[in-house]
């Protein structure tokens, strides 16, 4: 499937008009995507928050030498996996596709972790270590929103 396609797609179906009022670029996008694959869409908010204060356009180089894209920072490791799906690596500066790969990824911890503090930091890292420091961080986001004590 090309990225026009999936764009489309997308748009036309799950993808609600963002309002000059959101807060963060494509966050009428969150309820939706998290809605589309039945994560928390205050977990995709603080993810977007933690990584990149909700910027769409955010790009960071690792010391591995890998990148992370858009305001939830997709790693270039998954690249290759959202290629076959249609979803080049430019397309992940959009705002809403960057949070519906997000969704995506974090449902699929979700389905191997169950709904767990660990599939929030696996989101991450699968190294227990960065793992749980990871969901520390995004409880710590979430406490400071006075969402979770």
């Amino acid at each position: 499937m090309s990225w026009l396609w999936f764009a489309m797609l997308l748009t036309a179906l799950y993808i609600a008009p963002v309002r000059a009022d959101d807060a963060v670029p494509g966050s009428a996008c969150f309820e939706r995507a998290a809605g589309y694959q039945g994560v928390n869409p205050q977990i995709l908010r603080a993810i977007a928050w933690y990584e990149s204060k909700g910027n769409p356009a955010a790009v960071h180089r690792n010391a591995d030498g890998s990148i992370d894209v858009g305001q939830t920072q997709i790693n270039s490791v998954h690249f290759g996996e959202l290629r076959r799906y249609g979803v080049p690596p430019g397309a992940l500066k959009d705002a809403c596709v960057n949070i519906y790969v997000a969704a995506w990824m974090l449902k699929r911890k979700m389905v191997r972790y169950g709904n767990t503090w660990q599939a929030i930091g696996a989101y991450h890292s699968e190294t227990p270590r960065l793992r749980d420091e990871y969901a520390r961080n995004i409880h710590a986001v979430l406490v400071s929103w006075g969402v979770h004590d």
